[in-house]
């Protein structure tokens, strides 16, 4: 069995990523997970308390971890238990450092020499697209970011539409952005709303697995990423993008023309969802370059 040691900063979004590929690995072999936070304090704090959390647990085959903070007690750990280092997203160290780099493809700059990275399609989630579908529909609400403004006015009266149209049975939550008061805009609509402080950390996968259509505000990357895996028919929400959108917006298109997406200008032309032609498992790919890569599979 395969034993694997994930190295925490305490961020969800940067544990979602890890476990998402840990567990995408024991999808295609056995795997045993076990998740090291280091705490707070100066890097040899860190490294000296993870060092002490893995001593004390069965020998690693393998690390793993997100997030500037792990990097250090990531490597140690890999040098010190003579076990590979696999990074997610781009590291403020040299990724020479780390056996392998999974890096979203829009950090990456051609000149990147390439031999121990292999490029992702957005971030890596824990959510699988093995749900049954039902007729529930789900809207997932952000909120002002680097990236886009926030206008509540258009973004109500696509929510209006959008559910008016349909005979789903629609649930919706939104997110710490999200400004206060929007929620309590929306109670004349027949939407089931689910304040984010009111969910636990199980309600988002739970219900994307049973979702059969999404939609998801375009400020949102991690959610669109995690929608589209889920394998329902997925909408993007207007906000007004700050500037040109940069690499945000890059990534959004090319989504949106690879038929995984349907912007909310060309629904109302259609009153349809885009149905992708296949199926978006990132998570899974990238585990099984990791296992090949690393000769970890059985053989």
């Amino acid at each position: 069995m395969l034993a694997i040691q994930i190295i925490s900063d305490d961020k969800p979004g940067h544990l979602n990523q890890s476990k998402g590929l840990a567990e995408a690995m024991a999808r295609l072999t056995p795997v045993h997970i076990e998740i090291i936070t280091p705490g707070k304090g100066p890097f040899w704090k860190r490294i000296s308390q993870s060092r002490h959390a893995s001593a004390k647990l069965p020998e690693a085959d393998l690390f793993i971890a997100a997030g500037h903070k792990t990097h250090l007690p990531l490597l140690a750990l890999g040098r010190n238990r003579k076990a590979p280092t696999v990074v997610l997203m781009k590291p403020s160290l040299p990724t020479a450092w780390f056996d392998l780099c999974l890096i979203p493809r829009h950090d990456l700059k051609s000149s990147e020499p390439n031999k121990n990275i292999i490029p992702t399609t957005g971030a890596l989630n824990r959510v699988t697209g093995n749900g049954t579908k039902e007729e529930l529909g789900l809207i997932l609400i952000g909120g002002a970011s680097r990236s886009h403004s926030w206008s509540p006015e258009p973004l109500r009266n696509a929510i209006e539409s959008i559910v008016k149209e349909s005979t789903l049975a629609w649930h919706l939550t939104d997110s710490r952005r999200t400004p206060a008061g929007f929620l309590g805009s929306l109670s004349g609509l027949t939407v089931a709303l689910h304040p984010h402080a009111q969910t636990d950390p199980h309600w988002l996968p739970e219900m994307l697995a049973r979702a059969s259509e999404v939609w998801v505000t375009e400020d949102s990357v991690s959610m669109i990423y995690e929608a589209i895996t889920s394998r329902a028919a997925v909408g993007l929400l207007p906000m007004q993008p700050v500037g040109r959108g940069g690499k945000i917006r890059d990534s959004l298109d090319q989504l949106l023309s690879d038929g995984y997406l349907t912007s909310y200008q060309q629904w109302t032309q259609t009153r349809q969802l885009a149905t992708p032609a296949q199926a978006f498992a990132e998570a899974d790919r990238c585990a099984r370059l990791v296992l090949e890569r690393l000769q970890l599979l059985p053989k």
